[in-house]
């Protein structure tokens, strides 16, 4: 990437080793790019759409070219995985397309922790390193066609 670009990690909490493994991961990539970044945290994958939108429309401090939502929701006994997965997903999608935000998607759906950490692990699939790799891909095709 030519422009150095200023870009917002969202990490959900819920799982702090997960989220851990995640952002460092996607740290490493940024600084690749030798892009500069701030990270926020928030609960838990449901309000990771939220908080990107607060940041969107922040009034103070540098814009943000682009956005990483990382998150972990493993399946329990009741419903509520599917609605934080659908719902988060969803409006996430909402954001990225409504409102023209380089987004990368890094919320592990998956059925237990072992799931988890083998999409986490920057040396397995690197989840992290992935989405926000995809979130810089997102804002050169923005730049691309002046949408930036």
């Amino acid at each position: 990437m030519t422009d150095k670009s200023h870009v917002l990690i969202v990490e959900a909490r819920f799982y702090n080793e997960i989220a851990d493994e995640m952002k460092n991961a996607a740290i490493v990539e940024l600084e690749k790019d030798d892009c500069t970044y701030e990270v926020v945290q928030v609960a838990g994958a449901f309000e990771l759409p939220a908080a990107i939108k607060f940041a969107s429309l922040r009034k103070e401090g540098p814009k943000f070219d682009g956005y990483v939502a990382l998150g972990c929701v493993i399946r329990g006994e009741t419903s509520h995985y599917d609605y934080v997965c659908i719902e988060s997903a969803r409006k996430l999608q909402d954001l990225a397309v409504d409102s023209n935000l380089a987004i990368g998607y890094g919320v592990l759906t998956v059925e237990n922790e072992a799931q988890a950490w083998a999409r986490a692990r920057k040396s397995e699939k690197n989840k992290g390193g992935a989405v926000t790799r995809a979130c810089l891909d997102m804002i050169a095709l923005k730049r691309q066609y002046g949408v930036a």
